[in-house]
């Protein structure tokens, strides 16, 4: 061993001294990553001019002069957005592996497989940020907003209509992006849009409208649960207003996510919400009051330009320095908890690095093919028509414009690669089956592939991007991001209806970031599918469910309807008014959790550990499921709730717990299901605090939320 030298004895003198020191071989307190987040970020503010902070409001919190160097922002809905139709990443698109869109996530009903996702995201995210210095480490993602309405533009990007199960699809995905180590973060998870956004028509300057209990118990949830359960810290405030106040300054940043839940990182306007505000919302008559009224609200980062309007606040007297500093900690408490001001040999995710593309780390593709196949849904199944018997075809027709295609939405990356339908059938069925395509019924070309063939699947459904420019959408039942639907109907169902005269051993498989009232189709056709838009494993998906090498076990996320008469006007946010399966009116469609398999199961010994769950408790649900039929396949099994003598208004029912399983032919698993009595509650409004009554809850599993296999009776006691 070498001796130690004079100088060597002098730094490890100083690197063994108390964590709390300031000096030592650190210039700055803040250097130190051993001191606590709060004195390193006082520290830094600190440090700073005015000139400084005021431009650390903005989405770069770089302090160039003291070393500072911050991450900006990135998409990443369903993979991480460096290319794509949205242009993301310009000048040169970078791969990323890209998944089913949000709601096709969601129809997975597997949030351990989401974690994965949010993981290979997150995984390749700060890849492509630390090797190829692109890109950014906070991730625009996921979306919670809850999909109250099947009109809503943005219906593809949320996990589903209800706040319980896009909590724990947002929870998830928080913890796939943040990563698993106990002190840095992977990527830092920002949600969107705090709250209420569905609606995009004149989402600019619209008030979402509804009582404080809504508020609470629906469309706050999912970000409560993303903050509390999965550890977010960062989220964009909706264009909208709440109540006629805009979201952008609404009390509500401060007071219920900050101070109750506390969100401690980043709060930003979403992009252009500033000028919103006086232009849409009239809330301000100019710039530099709305800029004041939006940090004072905890806004600490811009997307607008903020700079003048912020000098000008600070000049008038409207804003001060101080409140400045107060916001912009947040900021470096994130740049802190990434690594980002720490030395790399300290921070495990830093040595992600390299010069392969990230999507070929190992495991990526997998993944994603995973996420494609749990998304598919089995809507029909007539006389067991599917799946398919590939030793009895000899030719198959394979029709529609979404049969040979992976559209991407606006969010979307750049694939590294796609398999499309078509591609996907081709390589399935080999040389031996011919394989009659057509695009469309252009000159008869689909009814003659009908015709010519033992069995026609047709491939239809919405465009992701309309095929149009900003703000357009040709088509009624297209929308997107700045557009809702003015329909609900499928246009293309008359090209199903023409190859269905031509060949009644017709498959519908309905590519769809919504959904449709496909009524004809269901009552006629024997067997449909379907799927959502973006997955680079589309093809594969389809083509091991249709043939048989994979039994779908996805499930519906949202109510459908029949027609839109069973739907309420789309402004009106009060959904006890006729929403989403709590509040439904009439038969829809298919109903929310619905999805069928190619096996059957049976429920038997629905069991609760205790009769009584009294405050602060909680009981386990268990139920034992086989796999009566005679192949292997995935059930999801649901729990959900119903207040029995509660003295407020509840829903009919509440979703409440979940499970996806996988059964062998004739196996039984016994699947049990935490319920825990705070999930119970209800907001008290006269007294601000969730109260729990004495009450009777009838407790049902079952496979939707339309169907009870079994019913149990729980006591609840009140907590007074």
């Amino acid at each position: 061993m070498k001796p130690i030298t004079t100088l060597a004895a002098i730094s490890l003198f100083f690197l063994m001294r108390s964590p709390a020191a300031a000096d030592g071989p650190y210039q700055h307190p803040f250097q130190n990553p051993d001191l606590p987040i709060e004195q390193r970020v006082d520290n830094i503010v600190s440090l700073m001019n005015l000139d400084e902070k005021v431009a650390c409001l903005g989405t770069r919190p770089n302090v160039p002069r003291l070393g500072i160097q911050g991450t900006g922002h990135v998409e990443g809905l369903h993979g991480l957005a460096l290319g794509g139709p949205g242009g993301w990443g310009r000048p040169t698109p970078i791969p990323t592996t890209q998944f089913a869109q949000a709601i096709g996530m969601g129809e997975t009903w597997d949030p351990d497989l989401i974690r994965k996702a949010g993981g290979v995201e997150g995984n390749e995210t700060r890849y492509i940020y630390q090797s190829k210095k692109r890109g950014g480490l906070v991730v625009r993602a996921p979306n919670a907003d809850l999909g109250r309405d099947p009109r809503w533009g943005r219906t593809e990007e949320c996990f589903g209509e209800d706040p319980f199960f896009n909590g724990t699809m947002v929870t998830a995905m928080v913890r796939g992006l943040q990563g698993d180590d106990p002190k840095y973060w992977l990527t830092a998870s920002l949600m969107k849009h705090f709250l209420a956004n569905s609606n995009e028509n004149g989402r600019g300057g619209s008030s979402s409208d509804f009582d404080e209990r809504l508020l609470r118990e629906y469309y706050s949830v999912p970000f409560r649960m993303g903050v509390l359960d999965g550890g977010s810290r960062a989220y964009m405030a909706a264009y909208n207003a709440w109540n006629h106040i805009p979201m952008t300054v609404n009390p509500i940043l401060r007071e219920i996510t900050m101070k109750e839940w506390g969100v401690d990182g980043i709060i930003c306007t979403d992009a252009g919400s500033l000028g919103n505000m006086i232009r849409l919302h009239k809330y301000y008559p100019k710039l530099s009051e709305g800029a004041a009224g939006a940090v004072k609200a905890g806004i600490n980062q811009f997307l607008d330009r903020f700079q003048g309007p912020v000098n000008d606040a600070l000049k008038e007297k409207l804003l001060t320095e101080a409140e400045i500093d107060d916001v912009i900690k947040g900021e470096f408490r994130v740049m802190i908890r990434l690594g980002l001001l720490d030395p790399p040999e300290r921070v495990a995710y830093s040595k992600l690095v390299g010069e392969e593309d990230a999507w070929k780390t190992p495991g990526h593709q997998d993944v994603a093919k995973q996420v494609a196949l749990e998304s598919v849904v089995l809507l029909k199944n007539a006389g067991g028509f599917l799946p398919l018997d590939k030793s009895k075809l000899k030719s198959i027709a394979v029709i529609g414009p979404r049969a040979n295609e992976v559209l991407l939405d606006w969010y979307s990356g750049t694939p590294p690669y796609t398999i499309t339908p078509l591609e996907g059938i081709k390589r399935k069925l080999g040389d031996g089956i011919t394989v009659n395509y057509a695009a469309n019924n252009d000159n008869g070309a689909a009814v003659k592939a009908a015709k010519e063939s033992d069995v026609a699947v047709v491939f239809v459904g919405n465009h992701t991007t309309c095929d149009a420019g900003w703000e357009k959408c040709p088509t009624p039942s297209d929308g997107k991001e700045a557009v809702d639907r003015r329909a609900i109907n499928l246009e293309m169902e008359e090209l199903v209806k023409q190859v269905y005269a031509a060949n009644p051993k017709t498959v519908m498989v309905l590519v769809a970031s919504f959904p449709f009232a496909i009524n004809w189709s269901q009552e006629n056709l024997p067997a449909i599918l379907h799927m959502t838009h973006n997955a680079q494993e589309m093809g594969t998906a389809i083509a091991e469910v249709l043939f048989g090498d994979y039994n779908p076990g996805g499930r519906l996320v949202q109510t459908w309807p029949k027609s839109l008469d069973q739907v309420p006007t789309m402004m009106d946010y009060d959904i006890r008014h006729g929403r989403t399966y709590m509040y439904f009116k009439g038969d829809p469609l298919y109903p929310f959790g619905y999805g069928l398999s190619y096996t059957t199961y049976r429920y038997s010994k629905l069991r609760v550990s205790a009769g009584r769950l009294a405050a602060g408790g909680k009981v386990t649900v268990s139920v034992d499921v086989k796999n009566t039929g005679a192949r292997p396949g995935d059930e999801v099994v649901e729990l959900y709730v119903k207040h029995v003598k509660s003295a407020v208004d509840r829903p009919a029912k509440e979703l409440r717990g979940f499970r996806r399983v996988t059964l062998a032919p004739n196996e039984t698993k016994t699947v049990e299901i935490p319920l825990a009595v705070d999930s119970l509650t209800y907001w008290d409004v006269a007294g601000k605090r969730w109260a729990l009554e004495q009450d009777e809850v009838e407790l049902t599993v079952g496979e939707s939320s339309a169907d009870a296999k079994l019913s149990k009776t729980l006591r609840v006691a009140s907590a007074n």
